[in-house]
């Protein structure tokens, strides 16, 4: 693989050859999409590369002390020796990045292969294709964020570090100093917070950049104006905090902060300048002087960074792996802008030639990112479209059952029994003929107890292993938390036993195909993946009269999810998967059965920086279906409306309340409406119930099922790579 290196003694730049990084115990191996150039901290290790050893020694004073006090223990021969071998070594540069994971090592639980993280670290992030990341060190993707903005991960927790040390609260009006790449970030977490921001720097494009992104004011700190912003938005009073992200000799920096501040106010140094401070003017507002050490609490702390020890929230809220999510959840949720920062984009092939251009001014730039050869050309997204595997179907597996005795009736297992089985599922399957309810096994004794108590269930237990083993059960509802459904199903599957599995079947690409060996392992195919809309009445309904069509579709859906409460467990991505990956097989199944056909091609977008997606599914005759998923809309609009056009027609379906078919001879056939919404579960249970009982087919083809699953995981492929994802059967 290629790495970009320095030698320090010569200042020479290469891009390297070097062995690929083996993946170790608690930590993962990533493989680049993008990293960032710090334009601050890496450009100042390269400028000083190239100067003289009298200069290297007058910039680094701190090593100039260690060699002295080696002289004193080894000697000169032996320190020479050390100290030049030391400089003519190649070593690295960079510290954020962004990829994939491709290889998980021993201890790790929270990401697999194939998931985007976000990563960390001056030893672990690294200018390189492939870089080992220990688990302090890296942190999951939100879906929505796109690779080249979670490549900001790590100076993004500098800045908010940065703040954190401020300790900045609504109202107050804060001054930073240098509005570089971590000014601009300090600037922006500071306004999303309700702090007013002056900003200083002698550069008039990076004043008005940092004004675009919402600071008050900004100027040249030479000059009068940022003086008079000051007073005019503290009432001569001072600013409350001043922060230090400026680099260089001047001791500018410091007196401004000084002469600017309100008395008692806070002074944060971020960056690396001079800090000389003028003894009256700090002693005379009692000053509070606070450094920011990087990413936050586990610097430097070899047992938290490459053992993996945490500290415990309770005693320290923000640790820098903790704040790294932080960041990143703010700029996928559009509070932080990290696009306009970009001034370049450069293939990683290029990176010597793009730290010249940066050493030397010609490239004046406030980030810049190198992409890898995975990554499209050109610095846009991506135009090629990638390829996502949909897993065949096994051959051989049973289609259909032994059929039952007659009167004998269906015995079912509930592998959970949480708010959708107690409300959705079991007070239909209760009061159903031909039912029995046999088991409930829960992870608690007191809520299989309630379950059992309230719907007459024979037993309740909590050994998964005893139901498993039971030859009375005919099937096993999984109705837990999304984490668990691939495995819980594989087992069931492995069992003998038919298996109805709340959506979604599975989270990842790994483990829908883990569901399908089993089926090819067992012969057991008998499956359904709870997708109710397509049995819904007014749906099932309007699809008659609307009739067969003879040219392609047009499809859109509109889906008004709403905000979730705090706490609530759909928000745990890092474990269960984003919102659209547990709940977008509903509006995806729904599509493919009005259309007949399943999609051969995912589009996704996210514009608004939050959870909301726009989602486009392609099809084979032409056809294509839009998916809007949005959290942002007013809580009294329906939550599903859906229109169908083609062949002159139009299908309108109102929230599973109304639906409407207009036809070539413009009239309106309306169908009933109910007394309650009715999205297909009574329907959906009957159709499983009786396909178990008479060794039917299952109501929906598992080939159709783990289409619909692979088109809703491609939705985060899109996300990442900026172009469409074609489904194609793995050979």
């Amino acid at each position: 693989m290629k790495q970009v290196v320095q030698n320090y003694k010569s200042g020479e730049l290469a891009l390297l050859d070097v062995p690929v990084p083996g993946c170790k115990p608690g930590g993962v191996l990533v493989r680049t999409a993008y990293s960032l150039i710090s334009t601050g901290t890496e450009l100042m290790k390269v400028s000083e590369a190239g100067m003289s050893m009298l200069g290297k020694a007058r910039s680094r004073p701190d090593q100039v002390a260690k060699v002295v006090q080696s002289v004193a223990t080894n000697g000169v021969p032996a320190t020479y020796r050390k100290v030049m071998g030391k400089l003519d070594s190649y070593t690295p540069l960079g510290y954020s990045l962004c990829g994939v994971v491709e290889q998980v090592g021993d201890g790790i639980d929270d990401v697999k292969a194939g998931d985007l993280v976000a990563c960390a670290g001056n030893e672990h992030a690294l200018h390189a294709e492939l870089n080992w990341v220990p688990k302090n060190l890296y942190t999951p993707v939100p879906d929505s964020l796109s690779p080249r903005h979670a490549a900001f991960g790590t100076v993004g927790s500098i800045a908010l570090q940065g703040v954190r040390q401020g300790e900045s609260r609504l109202g107050e009006v804060a001054l930073v100093v240098g509005l570089g790449l971590i000014g601009q970030l300090v600037a922006q977490l500071l306004t999303a917070s309700g702090v007013r921001v002056v900003g200083a720097d002698p550069d008039p494009a990076r004043c008005e950049l940092a004004e675009r992104l919402g600071a008050a004011a900004c100027g040249d700190p030479a000059s009068p104006a940022v003086e008079s912003a000051v007073a005019e938005l503290t009432d001569g009073h001072g600013v409350d905090q001043v922060y230090l992200a400026a680099g260089g000799g001047s001791n500018q920096p410091v007196e401004l902060a000084a002469r600017l501040c309100r008395d008692r106010g806070r002074v944060v140094d971020i960056g690396k300048c001079r800090l000389d401070l003028p003894w009256n003017a700090y002693y005379e507002k009692e000053l509070d002087v606070r450094f920011s050490r990087s990413y936050g609490p586990g610097r430097y702390d070899p047992e938290y960074e490459i053992e993996g020890r945490d500290y415990p929230i309770g005693y320290v809220r923000w640790t820098e792996r903790r704040n790294l999510a932080c960041f990143l959840d703010l700029a996928a949720r559009g509070r932080v802008d990290v696009e306009p920062l970009i001034t370049r984009t450069a293939d990683f092939d290029d990176a010597v030639e793009t730290y010249q251009r940066l050493k030397d001014g010609e490239l004046k730039a406030v980030a810049v990112l190198f992409r890898y050869p995975e990554q499209a050309a050109g610095d846009g997204p991506s135009t090629d479209s990638p390829v996502v595997s949909v897993p065949v179907v096994p051959a051989g597996a049973r289609s259909s059952a032994p059929v039952r005795a007659a009167r004998t009736p269906v015995r079912l297992a509930f592998v959970g029994a949480g708010n959708y089985a107690t409300s959705m599922l079991l007070p239909h399957l209760a009061r159903r003929d031909g039912v029995e309810l046999s088991t409930v096994v829960t992870t608690t004794a007191l809520s299989a107890a309630n379950a059992q108590r309230k719907f007459g269930f024979r037993e309740a237990t909590t050994d998964l292993d005893a139901v498993l083993g039971d030859a009375s059960v005919d099937a096993v509802f999984v109705v837990t938390r999304h984490s668990s459904h691939a495995e819980l199903t594989r087992k069931a599957l492995l069992a003998g036993k038919a298996v109805f599995v709340e959506k979604p079947l599975a989270l990842t690409g790994e483990e829908l195909t883990g569901v399908l060996d089993a089926v090819e392992e067992s012969g057991n195919d008998r499956l359904q993946v709870g997708f109710n809309r397509r049995f819904a009445p007014l749906l099932q309904e309007a699809g008659k009269r609307f009739g067969a069509r003879t040219g392609p579709a047009s499809l859109r859906y509109l889906v008004n999810a709403g905000r979730l409460d705090h706490g609530s467990w759909y928000l745990q991505q890092g474990t269960e998967g984003s919102r659209f990956a547990g709940e977008g097989g509903h509006f995806v199944d729904t599509a493919s059965w009005l259309l007949g056909t399943d999609p051969v091609s995912v589009y996704a977008l996210a514009p608004s920086g939050n959870e909301d997606l726009q989602v486009v599914l392609g099809y084979p005759d032409g056809s294509t279906a839009t998916i809007s998923y949005v959290t942002t809309g007013a809580a009294g609009f329906p939550k599903e409306t859906l229109d169908l056009v083609a062949d002159g027609k139009v299908l309108q379906l109102d929230d599973f309340v109304r639906s409407s078919v207009y036809d070539g001879r413009k009239r309106w056939v309306s169908s009933r409406l109910p007394k309650a919404r009715d999205k297909g579960q009574s329907a959906e249970l009957a159709a499983f119930v009786r396909a178990v009982r008479t060794g039917g087919p299952m109501p929906v083809p598992l080939r159709s099922l783990v289409a619909t699953t692979a088109a809703t995981l491609a939705v985060r492929a899109a996300l990442a790579g900026g172009a469409p994802v074609t489904l194609a059967e793995a050979r």
